[in-house]
């Protein structure tokens, strides 16, 4: 299978059916734009029907795996909010529906919808130099992108509210202690280790490896049915807020934020 009409993801493919899917707008810290957004709501799709994969590992160019939302992206959402949510189901149903497992290569920092991307996937493996975050409330979004979903599941109500409500990073060697991740390797061993388990799996029995990614991820479709999608809903009522247009220009004027000024009525 070929992958074309892609312009932000990069495509490699390795010995044994190990495809790498690479996010590729380093100089932008792998943010995700308008264009980047859609090609993540149908790229598993796309991988769902290559006979030629046997595993999937997703990364991004460069320092990072992914920044999350493009910053000046967002002042255009509520132009488009139909659009952006049914794409933001589309990408966590999805991935997590792909047959062949996913991989997430967390070369550096992983926020926002990067680490939620990051998190719904099969295994996590992370550099010693990478952050894991969700700071949508620090531009005024809620937390809706899916990570609403994956945190409390996989922290605990308590645990994820801390994390979600204040935007606070985590470092790696804390996320895995947390149960976030599954390994965490100094940089330079990195590759070496996602490619020991990418081999592994792609020499494993393909279709007990699959059916067995598809059972487990019963729960995940639960919570995307139950609280994804309507957390996504809640998110698009930020786009609207006085909220966002002052966490947006805060951040682009490189101040702190004044959201003492509001009021919710």
């Amino acid at each position: 299978m070929e992958y074309t009409g892609y312009e932000h993801i990069v495509f490699e493919r390795k010995e044994n059916g190990v495809l790498f899917v690479i996010l590729n707008r380093p100089n932008e810290l792998n943010t995700i734009n308008e264009h980047l957004h859609e090609e993540l709501s149908r790229v598993f799709l796309d991988i769902s029907r290559d006979t030629n994969t046997k595993t999937v590992v997703l990364t991004g160019e460069g320092k990072v795996f992914s920044a999350g939302g493009d910053i000046k992206w967002m002042n255009s959402l509520k132009d488009s909010s139909y659009k952006i949510i049914k794409e933001g189901i589309d990408i966590i149903r999805r991935l997590i529906e792909v047959p062949q497992p996913v991989i997430a290569r967390i070369n550096g920092h992983a926020t926002g919808l990067g680490a939620t991307i990051a998190l719904y996937c099969d295994m996590i493996i992370a550099s010693d130099r990478a952050k894991i975050a969700d700071p949508h409330v620090l531009v005024g979004l809620a937390a809706g992108d899916g990570g609403a979903g994956i945190w409390p599941m996989v922290l605990g109500p308590a645990r994820a509210k801390q994390y979600l409500l204040t935007g606070d990073p985590i470092k790696a060697e804390d996320a895995l202690k947390l149960g976030l991740i599954n390994e965490v390797v100094p940089f330079e061993e990195l590759d070496s280790r996602v490619n020991y388990w990418a081999e592994r799996l792609s020499n494993g029995p393909q279709l007990a490896i699959q059916l067995t990614k598809r059972s487990i991820n019963r729960h995940l479709r639960k919570v995307v049915d139950e609280i994804v999608e309507p957390s996504m809903l809640y998110e698009a009522l930020t786009f609207y807020s006085e909220e966002l247009k002052e966490g947006v220009s805060s951040f682009l004027e490189k101040r702190s934020p004044d959201y003492n000024k509001f009021n919710i009525e």
